[in-house]
């Protein structure tokens, strides 16, 4: 069985030491932070039951899944190549699922808004 040392390449080849502290630090703070609005959003979801929260819920979601990738990275868990695809894949997910929720919140009748 691998140590934690031998296994985690912190910072793997495209960051030295230094900066790779300070990156896993960021990393594992935004993490926190979206995990626990991950939480909230669905705390909210469940209270309102409604199309727009879970939208919102799924893209928090997605927003937490995508700090973990990045934490994933910096370990060395996962490739480059992987990273990138997953990550502007999820940027792409969460920027339409907010849209989407947007445009379900608006008007009901195709009569208000206009002039």
């Amino acid at each position: 069985m691998r140590s934690f040392g031998s296994h985690a390449q912190i910072g793997a080849e495209w960051v030295g030491y230094p900066e790779s502290m300070v990156l896993l630090a960021v990393l594992s703070f935004a993490g926190s932070g979206t995990g626990v609005l991950f939480l909230a959003s669905v705390v909210a979801y469940r209270r309102r039951q409604s199309r727009r929260y879970a939208l919102i819920a799924v893209a928090v979601g997605a927003l937490f899944f995508r700090s973990i990738v990045g934490l994933g990275t910096v370990l060395g868990l996962v490739s480059m190549p992987v990273h990138h695809l997953l990550e502007h894949g999820l940027d792409f997910v969460i920027a339409a699922l907010i849209l989407w929720a947007v445009y379900e919140s608006g008007p009901s009748d195709p009569t208000l808004g206009k002039e």
